[in-house]
């Protein structure tokens, strides 16, 4: 029988994918489009959900990076492309940056997964809780894109 952090890094994997597999044929100028009715393009919210997961484990521990400060100011709640620059990362580096967070937040946090801090938010406090809200979380942005997509 599989250990239960095992199947969660599984499920962060596999929803990792399915969303990196939605955008597989996407092109970096579709990735810009932002289509009539929508807030945001598809760029945005794969910049959203990588720095999202992030976001609330640095919350929850304390511990804190400058790659979520630096990504606050594109893909932070209340963004949107309209904040983007020449330093924005491009579709292609934020394919790879999403590929790349669930190992390192395996490789990070593994022997971290039920360790208690203060509650934060929806009284969460173990970084297992944080991470089953960020899946929550990226669906409702694989959603999305899914839906950017049917109007390009």
């Amino acid at each position: 029988m599989k250990n239960e952090h095992e199947v969660l890094f599984n499920q962060v994997k596999t929803y990792r994918n399915d969303v990196l597999s939605v955008v597989e044929d996407v092109s970096e100028y579709e990735s810009e489009i932002i289509p009539k009715y929508f807030k945001n393009n598809i760029r945005w919210n794969l910049g959203h959900i990588y720095l999202d997961q992030f976001l609330w484990i640095e919350t929850l521990t304390k511990e804190y990076s400058s790659i979520t400060k630096n990504l606050m100011k594109w893909f932070g709640f209340g963004t949107s492309p309209d904040n983007f620059t020449s330093e924005t990362p491009s579709f292609e580096e934020l394919k790879y940056l999403l590929k790349q967070q669930p190992i390192e937040i395996e490789n990070c946090y593994r022997h971290q997964l039920s360790k208690e801090y203060p509650p934060i938010e929806m009284e969460m406090y173990t970084i297992e809780q944080v991470l089953i809200r960020t899946i929550f979380h990226e669906g409702m942005h694989l959603q999305a894109i899914i839906d950017i997509k049917k109007h390009l």
